[in-house]
């Protein structure tokens, strides 16, 4: 056992990079998982910089300068940026007071509706099972009330937390797109002259980061404003509400939008039951995630790397585990770079005999 582990240092471990960079990732996790709700301003203010930096450098092959690029392209995101402070984000507060001041009403009707259902499945499911399972759901319900009665309680910190995302992310996003190659070239001082491997996960990491984080925003504008306009059609309660949802859920793939159909359904059945209405809610709401599934994102993210969604899945679980709301947007990207860092981790000539060997 001591020499199959000796062998195995040996083979990944004996390069100074591989031990650099080794300290560096497990210096990495603890910083996220410790202090990431910190860190949250400078996180987004990346997220949004990688978004802009594209037009930027858009805008430079057009002519401008790199500094009429940068404040064409900050003050455009001013306006947007103040556009959704004052347009969307008081509508979706609004809606979302509505729908919880309707929630006792909701489950009215959701207990009108389960207390009917003994006598029209009564040949297949016992009431005893019924009376268990309504239990189990009021159970559930008062749980969900009590957090929820927490939550507004305990919410001057989060309010508290949102102005300052208001005043600093503006702030930092201005700075770092203004001197990005200053702040890229402090960066890479600080690293070892040899730095073959982690040249080459940066330059597949700068790609992928880049392609996924813009492909995501561009994802979530389009599936959330098709979303608006067919809930907006359809005449659907909390519209605007639900279709913010749709569009953020595609931030986590395959959860997101399996738990964002459960209250899109259940706000349409409660309005009109199992109507004409209802069938188009259901018709158009698949058409939408068919075409974000089918559609949107090979066109979006055919340039990242393929992965199997079993590893993308554990991504999502074991990622937004460790690092919340930012480890589930970035587990594709995040898994990503742990396949690139282990294709491209150095090592030693002991695996390259060892290969050699068995293909002999």
């Amino acid at each position: 056992m001591k020499r199959v582990l000796q062998k195995w240092l040996e083979q990944y471990f004996s390069n100074e990079e591989a031990v650099l960079l080794s300290v560096m990732l497990i210096v990495s996790v603890i910083i996220l998982a410790t202090l990431g709700h910190v860190l949250g301003p400078v996180i987004a203010a990346l997220i949004l910089t990688f978004i802009l930096q594209g037009l930027v450098n858009n805008l430079q092959k057009l002519g401008l300068s790199q500094a009429a690029a940068v404040f064409t392209t900050y003050l455009l995101f001013l306006l947007g940026f103040i556009s959704v402070l004052i347009g969307l984000i008081p509508i979706v507060g609004r809606q979302t007071s509505l729908l919880l001041s309707e929630a006792p009403n909701m489950l009215a009707k959701i207990k009108q509706l389960l207390t009917s259902l003994p006598e029209k499945f009564s040949d297949y499911i016992e009431p005893e099972q019924f009376q268990l399972i309504f239990a189990r759901g009021s159970e559930e319900a008062a749980n969900l009330a009590e957090q929820l009665l927490s939550f507004s309680i305990s919410s001057f910190p989060g309010l508290m937390a949102i102005l300052i995302y208001l005043l600093l992310v503006p702030l930092l996003v201005f700075f770092m797109l203004k001197d990005k190659d200053i702040l890229l070239t402090f960066m890479s001082n600080m690293l070892p002259k040899k730095r073959k491997a982690m040249m080459v996960i940066w330059n597949e990491m700068d790609i992928q980061f880049a392609n996924y984080v813009r492909g995501k925003a561009i994802e979530i504008a389009i599936i959330g404003t098709v979303s608006l306009v067919a809930f907006t059609f359809l005449d659907l309660k909390y519209a605007v509400l639900l279709a913010s949802l749709v569009g953020l859920s595609v931030l986590i793939p395959y959860i997101g939008a399996t738990v964002v159909t459960i209250p899109v359904l259940l706000v349409g059945y409660l309005q009109w039951g199992f109507s004409n209405e209802f069938a188009w809610l259901v018709a158009l709401y698949a058409v939408i995630q068919i075409i974000d599934g089918n559609v949107l994102v090979p066109l979006l993210f055919s340039e990242v790397v393929n992965l199997h969604p079993v590893a993308i899945v554990i991504a999502v679980l074991l990622f937004g585990g460790i690092w919340g709301f930012w480890g589930l947007f970035f587990a594709i990207p995040l898994a990503t770079l742990v396949k690139a860092i282990y294709n491209a981790w150095p090592r030693n000539q002991i695996e390259v005999e060892d290969n050699k060997q068995l293909a002999d």
